[in-house]
């Protein structure tokens, strides 16, 4: 059984200090704990770094805390590109997630997973195909990332995580809270310190999660997988249309926009056949009439639950100017990490079929 417990990863500076005094501790010992967690990343005997001293060794080795997240590293896949990885990690309980290591010398970033599995159920998509087990804790997505940065530190000295996005396993407005703490945590100068600004988190459209998002203090980057300008069309690939249409979601965009000042990505991929023609570019050109959006277009990453491929590349840049003609910003997303399985859910479930 998990435990429900907090673990250091878990708690933010705030939380930490709280969690001092309530245990008769001077709260002036967060600082060099919460140090010795989120920036030199420790795990077996924190204290052993310097400045945190004997009271507070008493009081992790008491049992209102528990120390770390209990997370195994089962399977590394690195990329023949030699930036992307792939780590599929078990959890306390046995439950396995993906994260994944990609970019560039000087523009690495992590993309983690915020539950077991996805109540979204998008028919493309292989966590969608695996159905829902559980949220994660905000504990488990902060240690994805420390685990992303501790390899990357490993396999490319001086270099440092300067992005985080949600769009691993889950559907992140689904699990807002503990999200929001992780993020808040990683985001938090004493720690890791990746700008607000370089956070991204995914959605297929939880309007209830879109309208939180819009009112939290920290100016994450929107991210909305589309895949279809009509209802009949993205109901087809993402199940929850039905009960949040493309109507009230665009509403719901265009506050969040207003709210925060800020520009909303627009994610749809490109299925052959299905969502890629000129037809469906113009469509989706007139959906985002007056919006400040930018549309990320996304070729398949093929999975076998789902019978579908990507279109060819001319198809694609054809589909890509018929969106900036209408005076849309738009990018082809650069497919890394295709020959380890990057595609969030696509590790274990290759790892479950093969061990049937």
């Amino acid at each position: 059984m998990m435990n429900t417990q907090s673990t250091l990863e878990g708690l933010s500076y705030s939380a930490m200090e709280t969690a001092l005094r309530s245990a008769g501790v001077n709260p002036v010992h967060a600082r060099p704990l919460f140090s010795a967690v989120q920036r030199q990343l420790l795990r077996e005997r924190v204290c052993s770094a310097a400045g945190i001293l004997p009271p507070v060794q008493r009081w992790l080795d008491s049992d209102t805390v528990v120390p770390m997240t209990e997370m195994d590293l089962v399977d590394e896949t690195p990329s023949a590109d030699g930036f992307t990885r792939k780590y599929l990690l078990r959890l306390a309980g046995g439950a396995e997630v993906e994260s994944v290591q990609m970019g560039f010398p000087g523009r690495f970033t992590a993309c983690l997973s915020s539950q077991v599995g996805c109540a979204m159920g998008c028919v493309f998509c292989a966590t969608g195909q695996m159905g829902f087990s559980r949220n994660l804790t905000a504990g488990e997505i902060v240690a994805q990332a420390h685990h992303v940065e501790r390899e990357l530190r490993r396999t490319n000295p001086g270099e440092r995580l300067r992005n985080i996005v949600m769009m691993g396993m889950g559907e992140p407005l689904h699990n807002f809270e503990p999200t929001m703490e992780a993020l808040g945590i990683l985001t938090d100068n004493r720690g890791l310190n990746i700008g607000p600004a370089r956070v991204a988190i995914s959605t297929v459209g939880y309007i209830p999660g879109i309208q939180k998002l819009a009112r939290h203090p920290k100016r994450y980057s929107l991210a909305v997988s589309l895949h279809g300008a009509s209802d009949e069309e993205r109901g087809k690939l993402i199940p929850i249309n039905k009960r949040w249409p493309l109507a009230d979601l665009m509403d719901s965009c265009r506050e969040y926009s207003a709210l925060k000042r800020a520009r909303v990505f627009f994610a749809w991929t490109l299925i052959r056949g299905v969502n890629d023609s000129d037809d469906h570019a113009r469509r989706l050109a007139e959906l985002l009439k007056g919006m400040d959006a930018h549309v990320n277009l996304i070729p398949l990453n093929a999975t076998e639950g789902f019978d579908g491929q990507a279109p060819e590349e001319m198809r694609v840049r054809a589909f890509q100017q018929i969106i900036q003609d209408a005076g849309l910003p738009s990018t082809v997303r650069q497919r890394r990490g295709i020959d380890v399985n990057a595609g969030c859910g696509q590790l274990k479930a290759k790892r479950v079929k093969f061990s049937r």
